[in-house]
C-alpha cells in the first residue's frame, strides 16, 4: 500500500525553493545535459524540453529498443505515441474526429465495404512517401498473423483489403461493420491499429524483427519525433524539423507552417509515487503519471506552478474512459443469482469511498460509461430504468430483504449464511485501489460480508481463471462515444466457459450471457454512430443489463496528472478540454501540438 503520509510530508516540505531543491538531490535529480553531452547528442535548453516522470516500473523502461509496435514487449505508452500518426484522431472531450494521413472516407450504403482517401504529401521519418499500400500491407499482415495485437479481429471482420491507387484504399467487411473506422481507424485512448513502412518491413518476421537502430533512424514513424538515446534508464526523443506536417494546414491542431514547440521529450521511468512527485515538486518533471488524490492535492496546494485538469480543485483531474465496477464470477454460486448481486450493489455506500479514500476527488457512476459529451444522451435516455432499478442506492434493509429471501441468515458473528457456510468475498486490486478497496471490503463487512481486500500480483490471473468465488475490482475500457462497445463486452460470444483462461471478451471477466440481451446487440450492430435508433436500442439492452446487474457499477474512474507550468502552457485543463492529458495514450501527439513554453 502507499505510504499517502509520507507523501504528503515530502510534499510540505517542497513547499520552498530551499526544500525543492534540497528534496530533488535527495532523491536524484535530472541533469538531462549531462546525460547529453555523455551519449553524444547535442544539448536542447530546458524550456524546449518536456521532462516526463512515466513509463516502466522500478525504476527501469521495460520496452528499451522495441521499435516495432507489434512485437512482444513493445508498448506505445512510453512516448513511442509521438512516433506514430492515426488516419484519423478522436477527441472525446470535444467528440470531434480528426483526419489525419486521411483526408476522409466514404461507406457502401450498406456498410459492406469502406473507402479511405489518404493525404498527399505524408512520408515517413526516412522520406519515403507514405501510401495507401502502407495501409493495404499493415492490414493484410494482421489478417493472416493472430499473434499480432488486432490479428484475430481484422481475420474475423475483413474479407480483403486494396489500395488501387496511392491514395485510396477500400477495406471489404465479411458482413456489414459501421464502426470499423472509429474502433481501428481513429486513434483515440490506447486504441487504433499503427500503419507499419512497407518498404521496411516486406520481408521481415513482424513478431521478431525489432526495427531499433539510432544509426539508421529506426523507428521512423511519420510523427514529427524520433528516439535519440534509449536505454533501460533513459529516453530522449528529439523533433524532426523535416516531418511532412509541417506544411498541412491541421485546423485548430497544428497550422501550415508550424512545428511542435517542443524540441525534446525526456522520459524518466516511473519508480514510485514519491519520487514523481518530488521531481514535480522540485521542478525537474513537467508532466508526470496520474497520482492519487491524497498525493497531487498537496502538491498543487504547496507548488503553485503544478496545476491538474481541474487546476487546484477537486476533482484534480478528469473523467477517464475506465469506469470502474466491482467484479463477480456470475457462473459461481452465489454470485449466479442476480438477487444476490443486488444486494452487494446495496451494501455499498459509493460516497462513503469517495470521500474518504479519494478526498472527494470522484463521482459515483450509475453504468458502466464514462460521462463524456457524446455518451449523455444515451444516460438520459434510461433515467427511468435507474428509477426502477438504482444502481447507486445505499440501503442496507434491501440488503436484509434480499438475503433473508434467499434463505440466507446471519450467524453469531454477524455474518450471512446458509447451511453452515458464510458467504465470503475477498476483493483484489491493483495498488490504484489502495485507498479504495479497504472501505468497500469494510462496507461489506457491516452488511453483513466477510470481506477482506488485497492486492495479489497474481491477481488478474485468479480472476480470469474463472474459478475464483470473491470479487474484484476493475474497469470498463470500451465506449466513449457509442454505447455498443461497453455492451458488446457482455454478449455471448464473450462469456468465458468454466476454467478457461484464453479467448473471451478482454473486460468481459464475469462470464455472464443473456440471449435476449444478444439479439438486442445483433440489431445494434447494424445501426451506424449517430442514428437515434441507437438509444432505443440501448434503452432495450440496459432494461436486461441494470435488472441481471452483471457487475456492479461504483465510481468514475479519474486521472489525476500533474503539469507543470514553469515552462510550458496550454496544458488540457477543464477550462480548454481538447484532449486527455495523458502521455500514454495514442492522442499524445496532440497535446504536443497545442503545448507552448512560457518564455
Amino acid at each position: 500500500m502507499l505510504d499517502t503520509r509520507h507523501s504528503r510530508e515530502s510534499i510540505l516540505r517542497a513547499g520552498t525553493v530551499g526544500g525543492a531543491v534540497a528534496l530533488a538531490a535527495t532523491f536524484g535529480g535530472l541533469d538531462t545535459g549531462t546525460v547529453a553531452a555523455q551519449a553524444g547528442i547535442p544539448d536542447v535548453p530546458r524550456n524546449r524540453s518536456l521532462q516526463i516522470i512515466g513509463g516502466g516500473g522500478g525504476g527501469r523502461f521495460t520496452d528499451a529498443g522495441i521499435g516495432n509496435p507489434y512485437a512482444a514487449g513493445a508498448t506505445h505508452q512510453i512516448g513511442n505515441a509521438a512516433l506514430w500518426e492515426g488516419l484519423f484522431y478522436y477527441s472525446a472531450f470535444g467528440d470531434e474526429m480528426i483526419p489525419w494521413l486521411a483526408t476522409g472516407y466514404s461507406y457502401a450504403e450498406d456498410f459492406s465495404s469502406l473507402t479511405v482517401n489518404i493525404r498527399t504529401g505524408a512520408k515517413w521519418g526516412d522520406g519515403v512517401a507514405f501510401t495507401a499500400k502502407d495501409v493495404e500491407f499493415t492490414f493484410n499482415l494482421l489478417m493472416t498473423n493472430l499473434k499480432l495485437s488486432y490479428g484475430a479481429d481484422m481475420q474475423k471482420y475483413l474479407k480483403s483489403v486494396s489500395a488501387s491507387d496511392d491514395l485510396t484504399v477500400t477495406f471489404a467487411f465479411t458482413s456489414p461493420n459501421p464502426r470499423f473506422l472509429f474502433e481501428y481507424l481513429a486513434f483515440k485512448f490506447d486504441n487504433g491499429v499503427k500503419l507499419l513502412p512497407k518498404h521496411i518491413f516486406e520481408g521481415q518476421d513482424p513478431t521478431e524483427f525489432l526495427w531499433f537502430d539510432v544509426a539508421k533512424g529506426w523507428p521512423c514513424g511519420t510523427g514529427p519525433y524520433k528516439i535519440v538515446l534509449w536505454t533501460e534508464t533513459q529516453k530522449f526523443m528529439d523533433r524532426r524539423d523535416d516531418w511532412w506536417g509541417k506544411d498541412v494546414d491541421f485546423g485548430g491542431w497544428s497550422a501550415a507552417g508550424t512545428l511542435p514547440d517542443v524540441q525534446r521529450i525526456v522520459f524518466v521511468p516511473y519508480s514510485d509515487d514519491n519520487r514523481l512527485a518530488q521531481l514535480m515538486a522540485s521542478n525537474d518533471g513537467d508532466l508526470g503519471f496520474t497520482l492519487l488524490p491524497q498525493i497531487i492535492k498537496p502538491l498543487v496546494e504547496q507548488n503553485k506552478q503544478i496545476i491538474s485538469h481541474s487546476f487546484n480543485r477537486p476533482p484534480y483531474g478528469y473523467i477517464d474512459w475506465w469506469p470502474n465496477s466491482l467484479w463477480v464470477n456470475t457462473e459461481l454460486e452465489p454470485w449466479n443469482d442476480p438477487e444476490i448481486r443486488w444486494a452487494l450493489s446495496y451494501a455499498l455506500d459509493r460516497q462513503q469511498v469517495i470521500e474518504v479514500g479519494y478526498e472527494g476527488a470522484g463521482v459515483p457512476t450509475e453504468i458502466p460509461y464514462p460521462a463524456y459529451p457524446a455518451l449523455l444522451p444515451f444516460f438520459g435516455s434510461i433515467k427511468d430504468l435507474l428509477q426502477k432499478y438504482p444502481t447507486n442506492k445505499f440501503d442496507l434493509g434491501e440488503v436484509d430483504k434480499r438475503m433473508k429471501a434467499k434463505g440466507y441468515a446471519k450467524d453469531g458473528a454477524g455474518f450471512w449464511a446458509k447451511g453452515g457456510k458464510r458467504i465470503v468475498i475477498d476483493i483484489l486490486g491493483f495498488s490504484i485501489w489502495a485507498t479504495s478497496g479497504p472501505i468497500l471490503a469494510e462496507q461489506l463487512r457491516k452488511a453483513g460480508f466477510e470481506s477482506a481486500y488485497s492486492q495479489p500480483p497474481d491477481w488478474t490471473n485468479q480472476a480470469i481463471s474463472g474459478k475464483f468465488g470473491g470479487a474484484w475490482l476493475f474497469g470498463h475500457g470500451a465506449s466513449i462515444a457509442d454505447p455498443y462497445y461497453t455492451l458488446y463486452l457482455y454478449t455471448s460470444v464473450n462469456s468465458k466457459p468454466q476454467g478457461n483462461t484464453s479467448g473471451g471478451g478482454g473486460n468481459q471477466w464475469s462470464r455472464w450471457s443473456n440471449k435476449d440481451f444478444d439479439k438486442v446487440l445483433e440489431t445494434m450492430n447494424n445501426v451506424p454512430m449517430g442514428d437515434p435508433r441507437l438509444l432505443d436500442l440501448f434503452h432495450d439492452a440496459m432494461a436486461i443489463w441494470l435488472k441481471e446487474l452483471p457487475t456492479i457499477p461504483v465510481w468514475q474512474f479519474y486521472h489525476w496528472i500533474p503539469m507543470n507550468t514553469l515552462r510550458w502552457s496550454n496544458w488540457p485543463t477543464v477550462l480548454n478540454s481538447y484532449i486527455n492529458g495523458a502521455y500514454w495514450h495514442t492522442t499524445f501527439p496532440l497535446m504536443l501540438h497545442k503545448i507552448k513554453p512560457v518564455s
